[in-house]
C-alpha cells in the first residue's frame, strides 16, 4: 500500500457495497479504495447466477477492469490512480487497489476460519496495523459483520449511505402537514381569490417555511383542509378543500374511512399527478383505493385506456420463469391483492365472479412482471405498482421512466415489510423517490395511517 496523508483515509469494500452500487468504489473522493481478493472472488461467483444482482455484479468488474487493465501486479497491489476516470476535476482523486488477502500469513488473521465475511474483517484489521497514522473504514450493508468486525476491534465501520437521503425513517416527510391549534388563527395576513368553484388562499411563506407543492395541510378542528398549490419566495398558494369535501369524495363505491384516506383519494383521481405515492402499514387501504381510484377513471371517466399491474417479485424481481402459463397466469399469484381488492369492489353483486371478469376486461387490467419493463413504453394507462419497498431507486427509476404521455404512477408500500436482504427502511427505492419526488409538482405523497382492514389486523399492526 503507498504511503497516506492524514487526512486521507482508506476504505475496504465488502461484496454487498458493490451489489448495491456497482461504481461504489468511485464514490470516495480523495480517499483510497481497497478491494479484497475475496470481494472479487464472490463478484465472480455472482455474475454468473441467476439472480437479479448479477447484472450488477458483472458492471462493477467491467468497471474495475477498465480502470487496472493496464496495471502491472505491483501497481494493483500498491494501487492505481483514480483521478480522471469520471467526473473531470470533482471526481475521485484517491488509489483503487486489490488486497491479495488468499496470501494473508496466519499471525496476522484474528479470524482463521475461513468464511469470506472474516476473510474481509481481517483485511481491514491487518490495514489498520498496518497503516497507524491513517484511518482505515470498513464499509458494508451487512449489520452483523458490522458487530464482529467491531468486536475484533475494527475502530472504523460504517455502512455505504450515499443514496441515502435520510438518517432515520420517523423524518420521511408524510404528504401532509398537522397544524397545531386552528389554523387561521395563526395567519394573520391571508388574500383569497375564487377560481371557479376554487377557493385559493394567498399567505406568506414565514407560516409555512417548509412547505413543499402538493403539501396537504389539516389542523385540530377537524375542519380546515388545504392543499399547496404553489410556492414562491414570499407567497404560499393553498387550495381550500375542507375537511367535510374531502371526506365526501368517493370512487367506484369507496368512501374514505379516515382524513388520510381521504386526502390519498383527492389525488389519486387528480389527472394533473402523474405520480402518487402511498405509504402505510398493512391494511390501510393503500391498494383497495388505487384499484378503486383506477376503475373509476378507466371504465366510469374514460381518462385512460387501461390499467396495468405489477409488483416485485420476492425474490427481488427475480425471474418468474418457473411458474406454468403465461406472464399474466405467471404473475397471478403475486397479484391476489389486486384480485383481492377487486373482489371486495363488487362482493354485493348478485355474481361477483361474473362482475370481476367483466370489470377485468372492461378497464383492460394486465399483470405485468417488473422483469419485462425495461425497454417499453406504456401511453395513456394507470400503472399500479404493489409493493414497490422492495425495489431499489434504480428498479424504480426502470419503472418511472417507461411511463409516457397520458400515464399516472401509482407506488404503494409498507416501509415495515421489507422482504430484500438488501434494502432496509431508509435505503428502500419507495424511501428515496419520496424525498427526491418531494418537490416535483407532479407528484403527490401520501402516508396512510390506522389500519381499517379489521380490528384484529389493527391489533396486531399495533401490538405485536
Amino acid at each position: 500500500m503507498p504511503i497516506h496523508s492524514s487526512s486521507t483515509k482508506i476504505y475496504v469494500l465488502d461484496t454487498n457495497i458493490l451489489l448495491h452500487e456497482p461504481l461504489a468504489f468511485l464514490s470516495f473522493q480523495e480517499h483510497d479504495v481497497v478491494i479484497p481478493m475475496t470481494v472479487l472472488e464472490e463478484l465472480d461467483y455472482i455474475k454468473d447466477s441467476k439472480k437479479d444482482v448479477a447484472r450488477d455484479a458483472r458492471v462493477s468488474i467491467r468497471a474495475m477492469e477498465n480502470i487496472l487493465k493496464d496495471a502491472s501486479p505491483e501497481e494493483m497491489t500498491h494501487g492505481v490512480s483514480l483521478a480522471g476516470t469520471v467526473g473531470g476535476e470533482h471526481g475521485p482523486s484517491g488509489r483503487l487497489s486489490i488486497y491479495t488477502d488468499l496470501l494473508m500469513a496466519q499471525e496476522l488473521q484474528v479470524f482463521t476460519s475461513n468464511e469470506n465475511d472474516n476473510r474481509i474483517i481481517n483485511v481491514g484489521l491487518d490495514l489498520q496495523q498496518s497503516h497507524p497514522d491513517t484511518t482505515v473504514v470498513l464499509v458494508t450493508k451487512d449489520i452483523n459483520m458490522r458487530l464482529k468486525a467491531k468486536g475484533a476491534g475494527m475502530r472504523k465501520v460504517e455502512d455505504y449511505r450515499t443514496d441515502q437521503l435520510i438518517d432515520d425513517i420517523k423524518y420521511l416527510c408524510k404528504g401532509y402537514m398537522m397544524f397545531p391549534g386552528d389554523f387561521w388563527s395563526q395567519v394573520t395576513d391571508v388574500q383569497s381569490r375564487q377560481e371557479g368553484r376554487d377557493t385559493i388562499h394567498s399567505i406568506p411563506k414565514s407560516v409555512l417555511p417548509d412547505a413543499y407543492i402538493n403539501e396537504f395541510i389539516i389542523d385540530e378542528t377537524n375542519t380546515f383542509a388545504g392543499l399547496i398549490e404553489g410556492i414562491d419566495q414570499e407567497v404560499i398558494e393553498v387550495l381550500d378543500l375542507g375537511v367535510e369535501r374531502l371526506m365526501s369524495r368517493q370512487a367506484w363505491g369507496i368512501q374514505p374511512k379516515n382524513i388520510g384516506q381521504a386526502m390519498a383519494l383527492h389525488t389519486l383521481l387528480d389527472p394533473h399527478i402523474d405520480l402518487v405515492i402511498m405509504t402505510g402499514p398493512a391494511g390501510s387501504g393503500k391498494t383497495l383505493l388505487a384499484l378503486a381510484a383506477a376503475l373509476e377513471m378507466v371504465v366510469e371517466k374514460n381518462m385512460y385506456d387501461k390499467i396495468i399491474v405489477t409488483r416485485s417479485t420476492p425474490e427481488i424481481a427475480e425471474s418468474i420463469g418457473f411458474l406454468p402459463g403465461t406472464e399474466e397466469e405467471k404473475m397471478a399469484p403475486w397479484l391476489a391483492a389486486i384480485t383481492d381488492s377487486l373482489e371486495v369492489l363488487h362482493k354485493h353483486d348478485e355474481n361477483t365472479s361474473g362482475s370481476m371478469s367483466y370489470i377485468m376486461e372492461k378497464a383492460n387490467i394486465q399483470f405485468k412482471s417488473v422483469n419485462f419493463m425495461r425497454g417499453r413504453s406504456i401511453q395513456n394507462a394507470i400503472v399500479i405498482l404493489d409493493e414497490s419497498q422492495n425495489l431499489t431507486a434504480s428498479q424504480l427509476k426502470t419503472i418511472i421512466t417507461r411511463c409516457g404521455e397520458g400515464t399516472k404512477l401509482i407506488c404503494g408500500g409498507n416501509l415495515a415489510q421489507i422482504d430484500s436482504n438488501y434494502l432496509s427502511a431508509v435505503t428502500s427505492g419507495l424511501t428515496y423517490i419520496v424525498e427526491k419526488f418531494k418537490h416535483f409538482e407532479g407528484s403527490s405523497t401520501i402516508t396512510l395511517e390506522g389500519v381499517v382492514r379489521s380490528r384484529l389486523a389493527e391489533f396486531a399492526e399495533n401490538t405485536l
